[in-house]
């Protein structure tokens, strides 16, 4: 391998890099936020626990969600990216609407994202200390109110290192899309080694653009955690959040 031969890739075919640049990151934050927010929903579902009181349709319709979100996150967690890509797009593309190929990628990690984002919010909520959420009840607080005012907060502090880990993951596992002909960056390094036919220093210059975009993206989500770690209260956190609550209750 020569690293003139590199060098002489990166700057002749730089804008086609930077194309697939721009794709990768558009899919991987994309899908990567709107599975949080699927995750965010699956794992809080889940996560709630219905009262004593709570009546009998109630019990059997939580169990059927639940059983359903399970079976949803088993699949998608079971299986690879690559086969969920090709399955969902000419699923869909054959049977239902000709979508768009960069809405089928986003689609696809997107839902790919929130099984695995599921889990994380799941044990983000059971780090949260129990005295939350019989404080927050305690306070006339319902379930749902509970866990979308008091806990999840606290969980998503809690999870945001398995959660930023899981944009550096997206980030390398978009590559798999070009299996729908999406022109990330992937695709692009194998029109550009096609092309060429100096495969080695045209996937050496992708590997190190992978790297540079995933060292990166560590480095602010780092630095986001690290603030977020540093934030000063003047009451300890349990305390803060059950005496914000109680504030807002009064002002009701």
């Amino acid at each position: 391998m020569s690293l003139n031969k590199c060098l002489e890739i990166l700057s002749k075919y730089y804008l086609s890099f930077l194309l697939g640049i721009r794709t990768t990151l558009i899919v991987a934050l994309s899908g990567t936020l709107i599975g949080l927010i699927i995750g965010l929903l699956v794992g809080g579902i889940r996560a709630i626990k219905l009262d004593k009181t709570a009546s009998s349709f109630n019990r059997v319709s939580k169990r059927i969600i639940d059983t359903i979100l399970k079976v949803y996150i088993e699949v998608f967690r079971g299986t690879p990216m690559m086969v969920q890509a090709v399955f969902i797009y000419y699923l869909v593309y054959t049977n239902i609407v000709r979508w768009d190929k960069m809405v089928a990628a986003i689609f696809i990690i997107s839902i790919n994202t929130g099984a695995y984002m599921a889990e994380i919010v799941r044990s983000g909520i059971q780090s949260v200390d129990v005295g939350q959420n019989e404080a927050a009840r305690s306070l006339g607080m319902s379930s749902m109110q509970t866990m979308m005012s008091v806990i999840l907060p606290q969980a998503i502090k809690n999870a945001f290192p398995a959660i930023g880990n899981e944009l550096i993951v997206n980030i390398k596992d978009s590559s798999v899309l070009m299996i729908i002909s999406i022109t990330e960056l992937m695709f692009q390094s194998n029109s550009i080694a096609g092309t060429t036919y100096r495969f080695t220093e045209t996937y050496f210059v992708t590997a190190m653009i992978y790297l540079m975009l995933t060292s990166l993206s560590s480095i602010i989500l780092n630095a986001i955690e690290k603030k977020m770690n540093n934030t000063e209260t003047s009451l300890p956190q349990s305390d803060t959040n059950i005496h914000s609550i109680a504030i807002a209750k009064k002002g009701d």
